[in-house]
């Protein structure tokens, strides 16, 4: 398991009742696939050495959050100590995109030129404030923030880990 690749689809960020629930924050574009019930689910924190396998019990939504409950997980003093962690799945778990679809991790090191074929840097992050996701892209100029909107990105092609843009007014 050392060498396998896991990504990122909550955040424990507290319990939720006595019975062994916990309130997750969800990261992932899939929330109904990824927290159904038996899914199983890899448990990252800085307490464990090692992932901790936890198998979905219930879930239902609440609020802004997945309230999820794990198999031999029965009371609040089980889960407790474990808010703040990750839940990730292993990269053979990840669902098959559209042609025209791709996940964050995948954009991460993309190469960015302008429509002229300026060459702008990498992108290192992609942060999401709201409306659109927005690309934050290093290089010579420094830091550059791309929204993810359709007059400012024009090609993603993730198999050539290359990325195209028009550079709209006031980006720079």
């Amino acid at each position: 398991m050392s060498n396998q690749k896991f990504y990122t689809v909550g955040k424990l960020v507290n319990t939720h009742g006595l019975k062994g629930e916990v309130r997750v924050t969800s990261t992932t574009d899939f929330p109904d696939q990824r927290f159904r019930k038996g899914n199983e689910l890899f448990l990252f924190h800085a307490s464990l050495s090692a992932p901790l396998k936890l198998k979905i019990e219930t879930r239902r939504a609440h609020k802004d959050f997945e309230i999820l409950s794990f198999q031999g997980y029965s009371h609040i003093n089980d889960i407790e100590k474990y808010k703040g962690g990750e839940l990730k799945i292993p990269e053979e778990a990840l669902m098959e995109l559209e042609d025209d679809e791709f996940y964050i991790h995948q954009l991460i090191g993309c190469e960015v030129v302008t429509d002229e074929g300026e060459a702008l840097g990498k992108i290192v992050d992609v942060m999401q404030p709201g409306a659109n996701d927005v690309w934050v892209v290093k290089g010579q100029r420094g830091e550059i923030l791309l929204p993810f909107i359709d007059e400012c990105i024009k090609e993603v092609d993730i198999a050539n880990k290359r990325v195209v843009c028009h550079l709209m007014e006031g980006l720079l």
